[in-house]
């Protein structure tokens, strides 16, 4: 491609537009779908609904994927876990919509991600074993999912040298060999949040950041402007509630039991080279492991665990020691070389939205959130507001669908069935097309196609090219995209979403500054228009 391609005719987003459409659906026309919630799943229904021709509107409090779709593990699961605990329609489910993200909607962003499983003392044979049979169950679901050998490997044994070239920081004694396996990984699930968002723009969805929905109704919801603090009516003919983990707090009687996982960030080098992440089996459990996740940007994430939250639900999860401690714990068990508390330099935690269908949801006798199947619900409520929970993000465009169905036939909409199983997201391309883009791997791994438009930003400035900070990858010229074509309106929005610096602190602080001259940039080419 020798030409920068400019982006998706209606895909732009920014605060110019989110001014313009707020004025126009706030005490406007009655819209067909009102989303409240822009995390994978809302913004997944956004482009559902407008995709069918309905005529939508989204809302959220913060940020696209401002709650739990920004903390994940950024990877597209195929749904091995779910066929262990006999969850057979989860798993096909999952491994039905890896394959639509890797091969048809979003090829530039999800790509094939080896780990090793080694073999250490402390993995029995019966272990091994087990989870040898798991990983060619799993390998079995690709096939049953018609996702290609090309798009997957096969999973293999490894001999001990094969698996300490794959993860030389692995401890030798006692090394016995390893399993190779497969899955999806996202370049960032934050920027697959923005990809469906700026779809669903491009396909004529409202997507409006910084407005709450105070109260849903049947006919829609009473909604502030964060912004400047003045409140008015979206009226809808029906209205989603994806709002993730505060969904009870807009409809009554829906349960709610978050689960939080963590991970820990640490610098590359602490670890050296990775070409696999790591499959470190927990001990005393038979079907759970903390994974070592090498990012390609000079970090590292470990993660995760699953512990239940109680009492109110924060904006931002805090990261308690004993996540950390429990984190590097495992970690230690097969490393040489222990990490240190001290070379931890970022954790995040998100927030899993497990629907509790437990009985005893109220009692000491609920169950663990290990325990909690990952299906999705679809609810609706007796004045007709449609509620999804449940699930996980690799199922989001599935769960947006079933939600967006559930409204269309409560509602009597006119809209046909989902295209979105075919529906490429903004950037996405051919493996053919994508390897042919003139731009580095890096940018078209998070761009695709649209990768040459974010370098020509730096056509005229060549420094917009050049990182923001030392041993970080993302350049001006990405802070600069974001708030032309990406609808970030503020430091916290380049920083933590579309872009991940700000989970290192000192990254932060040392890239504010970058930010601040990307707003002010922007801001300043407005007022001369």
């Amino acid at each position: 491609m020798s030409t920068a391609t400019p982006p998706v005719p209606g895909s732009s987003l920014s605060a110019a537009r989110r001014s313009r459409e707020l004025a126009e659906t706030v005490g406007g026309p009655v819209v067909d779908v009102l989303v409240v919630g822009l995390g994978a799943t809302g913004a997944g229904a956004a482009l559902d609904a407008a995709a069918r021709g309905l005529t939508v509107a989204a809302v959220d409090a913060h940020d696209l994927a401002f709650g739990t779709s920004r903390f994940s593990s950024k990877l597209i699961h195929g749904g091995l876990r779910y066929l262990a605990s006999a969850q057979l329609d989860v798993a096909h489910e999952s491994a039905v919509e890896r394959g639509v993200l890797m091969e048809r909607t979003a090829p530039h962003l999800v790509r094939a991600q080896p780990f090793v499983l080694p073999l250490t003392p402390l993995v029995s044979r019966g272990q091994s074993a087990l989870a040898w049979a798991g990983f060619r169950a799993g390998d079995t679901l690709r096939l049953a999912a018609r996702t290609a050998r090309a798009t997957l490997p096969a999973p293999r044994r490894l001999s001990a040298v094969e698996t300490r070239h794959l993860a030389p920081a692995l401890r030798t004694q006692g090394l016995r060999g390893g399993l190779l396996s497969w899955d999806g990984r996202l370049t960032d699930d934050a920027r697959l949040v923005t990809a469906i968002a700026r779809t669903a723009a491009a396909h004529g969805a409202r997507i409006l950041t910084r407005v709450r929905a105070l109260q849903l109704s049947t006919s829609g919801a009473r909604i502030r402007d964060e912004l400047t603090g003045e409140e008015g009516e979206i009226r809808a003919r029906a209205v989603i509630n994806a709002s993730g983990v505060w969904a009870g707090g807009l409809v009554d009687g829906i349960r709610i039991r978050p689960s939080r996982g963590t991970h820990l960030v640490l610098r590359s080098d602490h670890l050296g080279p990775l070409p696999a992440g790591l499959h470190v089996p927990v001990p005393g459990e038979t079907n759970r492991f903390v994974l070592v996740l090498p990012q390609g940007d000079g970090r590292v994430y470990v993660g995760l665990t699953d512990e239940p939250v109680e009492g109110d639900i924060p904006d931002v999860p805090e990261v308690p020691e004993t996540d950390i401690g429990f984190l590097l714990d495992v970690l230690g068990s097969v490393l040489d070389v222990p990490v240190q508390r001290d070379d931890v330099v970022g954790a995040f935690a998100g927030l899993r939205p497990l629907l509790d269908t437990s009985p005893d949801a109220h009692s000491g006798a609920a169950p663990r959130t290990a325990d909690i199947s990952r299906r999705h619900a679809v609810l609706t409520s007796p004045d007709g507001v449609v509620t999804v929970v449940g699930g996980k993000l690799t199922t989001y465009r599935r769960m947006a669908e079933d939600a967006v169905d559930t409204a269309v036939a409560t509602h009597r909409l006119t809209a046909g069935p989902s295209p979105t199983a075919a529906l490429p997201l903004v950037g996405a391309a051919s493996p053919d097309a994508l390897g042919s883009v003139r731009a580095p791997r890096r940018l078209v791994q998070r761009y695709g196609i649209e990768a040459p438009a974010v370098l020509a930003l730096g056509a005229r400035d060549p420094r917009l090219n050049e990182p923001v900070l030392p041993g970080h990858p993302v350049t001006a010229a990405e802070l600069l995209w974001a708030v032309r074509h990406e609808g970030a309106l503020d430091e916290a929005d380049l920083l933590d979403r579309r872009s991940r610096i700000g989970l290192v602190p000192t990254d932060r602080a040392a890239a504010l500054d970058a930010a601040r001259r990307a707003l002010d940039k922007v801001s300043a080419q407005m007022g001369e228009v």
